[in-house]
């Protein structure tokens, strides 16, 4: 599993109708139907700690199965290719991180 996490700085002189734009694009891509899951959202009205960045607009936290998904998403999807194309400038910074997770318990939903 790639665990693909994107945080948003979004220009602040956006219109309301492009930060609408962004929104609904960003969140397409949480139903890509290859990902294993797939999260957008907003900081988190968590307290404010030294280690702690409530300084993004969007993030967006993409699962993929494989190396290959990952891969594929790059380079030859066009949902993503269309996301870029549409969104690119509205953004003032992207920052990511890439995972291998190293363990991942999740809770059986059966019981």
């Amino acid at each position: 599993m790639i665990i693909h996490s994107v945080f948003f700085w979004l220009r602040k002189d956006l219109t309301s109708a492009e930060r609408a734009l962004f929104d609904s694009e960003v969140r397409r891509l949480a139903e890509i139907s290859y990902l294993e899951c797939g999260y957008v959202g907003t900081p988190a009205p968590t307290e404010s700690r030294p280690v702690t960045d409530h300084s993004f607009d969007y993030s967006a936290a993409l699962h993929f199965k494989s190396i290959e998904d990952h891969d594929f998403y790059q380079a030859k999807c066009p949902d993503h290719t269309r996301f870029v194309t549409a969104c690119k400038p509205l953004w003032e910074r992207v920052v990511i991180y890439d995972t291998a997770p190293l363990a991942c318990d999740q809770p059986d939903v059966d019981k």
